[in-house]
């Protein structure tokens, strides 16, 4: 088998997998996939808010979910971790995943846009977007954004502090993208500066010591008059 047609069946492996697990994560409220490939085998980190269900009732259907992988998959010796996500609003897959949800539910899609915004800022965000882009009113294609706060699309900022998140909502109409953006709220940009307060008694300024004068030389001694 040649490098280029291996190369192509392991990313088609993995693009398959990986959507097995979303859909199998579907109902416990899908919030970010990890895959890693270690000596001991495959490790695959799962982000819920409800772990419980992933795990099953004594672990079974983890278990079942494993032997899955591993016989369907080909994956090596998977070893599944399930997380469980402390702040869901401010996970930026989660929310797309309950926009899109709510929008297959039939809400309006300015409703539900501004709420979803108005909820993640309430979390304590520093900035949140959100883009829907489909046939949102009529036949034709639109894309209508929700944002609040700030948002940094490009350099370090945006690789580091930047949450993204993207899901498909299915409706009758069509099929509408939803992306979600969310600031991390300890973010820090580049050009703000934090000054500190000073620990500790501050010395008294000490002003400088004056300048020393030259010496003054004594006038030589006038001779005495003659009479």
């Amino acid at each position: 088998m040649s490098g280029e047609k291996k190369f192509i069946q392991e990313g088609s492996r993995r693009v398959l997998l990986r959507d097995f697990l979303i859909a199998q994560a579907q109902r416990a409220g899908y919030g970010g996939l990890d895959i890693q490939r270690t000596p001991m085998g495959t490790r695959i980190t799962l982000i819920c808010e409800r772990p419980g269900i992933i795990i099953g009732r004594r672990g079974e259907f983890i278990k079942q979910l494993t032997t899955t992988l591993a016989a369907d998959f080909g994956v090596d010796n998977p070893q599944i971790e399930v997380l469980e996500e402390k702040k869901p609003n401010l996970n930026a897959q989660l929310m797309s995943e309950k926009l899109a949800s709510t929008l297959e539910r039939g809400w309006h899609f300015r409703r539900a846009g501004h709420s979803t915004v108005r909820r993640i800022m309430e979390s304590g965000a520093r900035g949140c977007q959100v883009v829907l882009s489909g046939k949102l009113t009529g036949e034709r294609h639109r894309t209508e954004r929700f944002k609040s706060g700030m948002i940094k699309y490009c350099g370090q900022a945006s690789l580091y502090d930047m949450d993204r998140g993207f899901t498909q909502a299915k409706l009758k109409p069509g099929v509408i993208g939803v992306t979600v953006w969310i600031m991390h709220p300890d973010a820090r940009m580049p050009d703000e500066i934090r000054v500190h307060p000073a620990t500790g008694a501050i010395a008294p300024a000490v002003p400088p010591p004056a300048p020393a004068l030259p010496p003054v030389e004594a006038d030589e001694e006038a001779p005495e008059n003659a009479a």
